[in-house]
C-alpha cells in the first residue's frame, strides 16, 4: 500500500506533541469491552422493561440469572436455553387450562429474546450472537375460550347476586365487563373522572397504554355513580370501584369471585371461566346476543349502600 510521506510526517509530529511513540501504541492495544454476566445485566433489563413485561417475564429472567449467574451474556449457548426450556415445561404448575407446560416454554423463550434484544441494543453483543433467537419458540395453540351462552351468563349472575360478602359489587363487575368487553386492568384503573353518567360512557385505560371511551347503558352508568358516591369516592381521581369498607378493590376481588363461582357452579371450574370470558363473549357474539346477555345480568334490588 502506498503511503504519503507528508501524512506520515504529520502523524509523527502529532504523536511527538502527545509524548507517544509508535512502540507505545503497539505495546498497549485497545482493551476490549467486557461483556457483563447474566446476573449483572439483569437489573438493567428490568429497569428498562414496562410493568407488563416485568409481570410476564420477570420470573423467567430470574431463572436465567439463577442458572447462569457468572456466565457472560455471549457465553450462554442455544442448547443451554433449550435445556432450560425443557426444565420450565416439566416444572410448570398444572392447572385446568394448562397445556402441559407449553406456555411456560413459550414464555421462557420470549423472555430470553427480550433480554437479549436489550443487550443487542446496548451494543454488548451482535444480533447474530443471541442464543435465545436460535431456539425455536413453541407455537401457540388455539385457545379453548369460547363465548358464553345467555343461559350460562344468567347462571353466573344469579349465583353472584345470591352468594358472597358483596353481591352489589359483584353484580356491577359482571355487568360492567359484559357491556364494555373491558379487561380487569381497565376496570381496576377506573376513576370517578372516567365516568360520564350523563352520556353513558366510561374511559378505559388498558393494555398497551390504549385509552378508549366506551359506551354503556345509562342504567349501568347510574349504578356506577351511586356506587362510587355511597362508598366514598369524592375527588375526580378517586378509584371508582370500591369494597364495602370504602377501599378500592384489587385483582383479588376477581380471584375470589371466580373461585366462588367455581365452587358453586362446577362447570365454571371445569372450563376455567374467568373475567376474560365475558370480554370474549361480548366481542364475538352478535348484537342481539349481547343485548340478551345484558338483560340477563340484572342488578340487586335493594339499596346500593348496603
Amino acid at each position: 500500500m502506498n503511503t504519503d510521506p507528508a501524512a506520515i510526517a504529520a502523524a509523527r509530529q502529532v504523536l511527538a506533541r502527545l509524548g507517544v511513540t509508535v512502540t507505545d501504541l503497539q505495546s498497549h492495544p485497545a482493551t476490549p469491552s467486557v461483556v457483563p454476566t447474566v446476573a449483572e445485566y439483569l437489573p438493567r433489563v428490568v429497569a428498562a422493561a414496562g410493568p407488563g413485561a416485568r409481570r410476564t417475564y420477570g420470573t423467567y429472567w430470574e431463572r436465567m440469572a439463577a442458572a447462569w449467574p457468572e456466565r457472560p451474556l455471549d457465553s450462554v449457548t442455544a442448547s443451554e436455553f433449550e435445556a432450560l426450556k425443557q426444565v420450565m415445561i416439566a416444572c410448570a404448575v398444572s392447572r385446568r387450562n394448562s397445556r402441559n407446560g407449553r406456555h411456560a416454554g413459550e414464555h421462557l423463550i420470549a423472555a430470553a429474546r427480550a433480554f437479549y434484544r436489550c443487550a443487542i441494543a446496548d451494543g454488548l453483543i451482535d444480533a447474530a450472537a443471541s442464543p435465545a433467537h436460535r431456539v425455536a419458540k413453541p407455537r401457540r395453540l388455539p385457545g379453548t375460550r369460547r363465548a358464553l351462552t345467555a343461559h350460562e351468563l344468567e347462571e353466573i349472575n344469579a349465583m353472584a347476586r345470591t352468594s358472597g360478602n358483596d353481591v352489589i359489587l359483584d353484580a356491577l363487575l359482571l355487568r360492567l365487563h359484559t357491556e364494555t368487553a373491558g379487561r380487569r386492568g381497565g376496570a381496576l384503573a377506573l376513576r370517578l373522572v372516567d365516568l360520564d353518567a350523563t352520556n353513558g360512557l366510561v374511559r378505559l385505560a388498558e393494555k398497551g397504554s390504549t385509552v378508549r371511551w366506551q359506551p354503556i347503558t345509562l342504567d349501568l352508568a347510574g349504578h356506577l355513580r351511586e356506587h362510587a358516591a355511597a362508598r366514598g369516592a369524592v375527588l375526580p381521581t378517586d378509584p371508582l370501584l370500591r369494597a364495602r369498607n370504602g377501599r378500592p378493590i384489587t385483582s383479588r376481588r376477581y380471584d375470589h369471585l371466580w373461585q366462588r363461582m367455581g365452587e358453586r357452579l362446577p362447570w365454571v371450574a371445569v372450563h376455567g371461566i374467568s373475567t376474560h370470558w365475558l370480554r370474549h363473549t361480548t366481542l364475538t357474539c352478535s348484537t342481539a346476543a349481547v343485548t340478551s346477555a345484558r338483560k340477563s345480568i340484572s342488578f340487586v334490588v335493594f339499596p346500593i349502600t348496603s
